[in-house]
């Protein structure tokens, strides 16, 4: 009887490798019902703390998976959020770097010091070092904790690698931007190098193959050799599905019938991502994880639509603080959650995970530890009301001021001039220059088909201030501005109560000894404790320099600030 029961299952198992399976030792999407053979059957309820699966996918936009109604194939995660908690009022930020360092700390940017843009890989900056990070709550807690993907918060110092942040094991990418076979990453012409690091060494050996599988690979390896009893924090930050766009050819297969080249290269992209998902789901089931595991599914921006994704309905694009830039995908998929099948319309925000999973872990994490997030696992998993009833999405001091801003147009408590955007209970308001705030309807980018590019440009420049109601108008397309001056006048107030606590940016300048060339070819840690000191106090006296010569006006100070203008639009363009 024995002997049947196996051959069947090698039988099906043989079915069900096709060319979307990656490994020899793990099915394809045909079997992933909790009851197929070789996984781990219903239990009881666990005696210690669950797992934690943390998977944030690169530049995924809203309208980018199934269940938003998407062109584009999605079955894991449509299926992982139907059976979980579907979050449709999760809030990420706009770019890369700053989501990922509130995630790891459960604070804002103004209390990180990274307020302005994201960590470049010649800058001497890192998330800062005096921040005690999720890995290492969970550490403290007993957890062993891994990390797989890209990291993309500073690398300049040693003391700034996963290693040294809490991560017992790391494999993947210290920057934001390289290639998925080669690895190769260049920052600017001529100033390229290798980026693909296991633990803290270069991982020269592993180029060649397709990040998206050797992570999801890598997870299942880790799980392989892990024991059930003690709990497990696994952060899988997959560089999918931010450019360049390159994808395994069957993938793209599929895909052929749509016109769009970079929708097209998008969507395969984003469909291998989603079968990287479902070997890790089931990997841990096959390894005994999953009973008592919680699954977080996040994406880090929104998409960006120049580059194939899509954030439609939404008004925006990555890299600006509309709705499209913000709005993050997120659910939680776990066998432990009280209410599942679900949709929770509740404010979450990405600096709620550090404490929410902190409490999971049976440790403690809140406001009085200087953070900026909530413990909402009552809201996801047991249908409550969110603690949360605002979000500051962030104050850019240094970003190029709205020409059309002014403290007087802020009533003198704000200078409208600067970039800032903050949610408080119903109401959105935008200061500044927020970005780009297009509609953009999918397929219409890149071949840029006139009419539609024209449909619902942005109609008026000339203003610094945005006032808009996000439950009944999420795609902000109503500004109620002039016709609420009180809402306006009271969220200014809370953006100057804010911005009292923020530090100051830390944004240095690039430094040559950077160059891969220095380093053996490869990007890493460059810095010796004594450059840091020599990085802080050259920078304490440029700033210094800058705010004795601010009032002072001269041919040369224009030429800089127009192409530091210039240079700013072409990297968002980039980012």
């Amino acid at each position: 009887m024995a002997m049947h029961a196996l051959t069947g299952f090698s039988l099906v198992s043989l079915l069900s490798f096709g060319y979307l399976s990656w490994d020899w030792a793990k099915p394809s999407l045909v079997a992933d019902g909790p009851g197929e053979a070789g996984v781990e059957p219903p239990s009881a309820a666990p005696r210690q703390p669950p797992h934690i699966i943390f998977i944030l996918t690169d530049d995924q936009g809203y309208h980018d998976v199934g269940y938003h109604g998407s062109d584009i194939e999605t079955p894991t995660l449509d299926r992982l959020a139907a059976e979980g908690v579907k979050l449709e009022n999760y809030y990420i930020q706009p770019i890369c770097t700053p989501s990922r360092s509130q995630l790891l700390t459960g604070r804002y940017q103004i209390h990180t010091g990274l307020q302005h843009s994201i960590i470049r890989p010649r800058q001497p900056n890192c998330l800062p070092l005096d921040q005690v990070t999720l890995p290492q709550k969970l550490q403290e807690a007993g957890y062993s904790t891994h990390m797989v993907g890209k990291w993309h918060l500073g690398f300049y110092r040693k003391e700034c690698l996963p290693t040294r942040r809490g991560f017992d094991t790391f494999l993947g990418s210290l920057t934001g931007n390289v290639d998925y076979y080669t690895y190769d990453n260049c920052d600017g012409p001529g100033v390229c190098g290798f980026d693909l690091h296991e633990g803290e060494s270069v991982a020269w050996g592993l180029s060649g193959q397709y990040s998206t599988m050797l992570y999801a690979q890598r997870v299942s390896h880790i799980l392989a050799s892990h024991s059930p009893r003690r709990p497990l924090f696994l952060y899988v930050a997959f560089q999918a599905v931010h450019t360049p766009l390159q994808s395994p050819r069957e993938y793209l297969y599929r895909y052929r019938s749509m016109g769009n080249v970079a929708r097209r290269k998008y969507a395969a992209m984003v469909t291998c991502m989603d079968e990287a998902v479902h070997n890790i789901t089931w990997a841990l089931k096959r390894y005994g994880f999953y009973n008592n595991s919680v699954i977080v599914f996040s994406s880090d921006n929104g998409g960006q639509t120049f580059s194939g994704g899509s954030n439609w309905p939404l008004r925006g694009r990555k890299g600006t603080y509309w709705e499209g830039g913000v709005r993050g995908l997120g659910f939680v998929h776990s066998p432990l959650l009280k209410r599942k099948r679900r949709t929770s319309r509740e404010l979450v925000h990405i600096t709620d995970w550090y404490p929410t999973l902190v409490g999971l872990a049976g440790g403690t994490a809140s406001g009085a530890d200087g953070l900026d997030g909530y413990d909402v696992w009552p809201a996801i998993s047991e249908g409550r009301a969110s603690p949360r009833t605002e979000i500051l999405h962030n104050i850019d001091p240094l970003y190029n001021h709205a020409r059309h801003g002014s403290l007087e147009a802020g009533f003198g408590i704000w200078n409208t001039a600067v970039q800032a955007a903050i949610r408080v209970g119903e109401w959105k308001l935008l200061t500044g220059d927020p970005g780009y705030g297009d509609w953009i309807p999918p397929q219409t980018l890149a071949a840029f088909p006139g009419s539609w590019w024209n449909l619902e440009r942005m109609a008026s420049a000339r203003q610094a201030v945005w006032l808009f109601n996000i439950s009944a108008d999420p795609y902000e397309r109503e500004d109620l501005a002039g016709q609420r001056p009180d809402v306006v006048r009271a969220l200014l107030a809370r953006l100057v109560d804010y911005n009292r606590t923020a530090i100051p940016v830390r944004y240095p300048a690039e430094n040559p000894r950077a160059h891969p060339d220095f380093n053996g070819g490869a990007w890493g840690p460059w810095a010796s404790d004594e450059e840091d000191e020599e990085e802080e106090e050259e920078a304490s006296r440029a700033r210094s320099f800058s705010r004795g010569r601010r009032k002072k006006k001269c041919k040369i100070c224009k030429l800089r600030s127009f192409f530091r203008k210039l240079n700013t639009r072409l990297m968002s363009q980039r980012i």
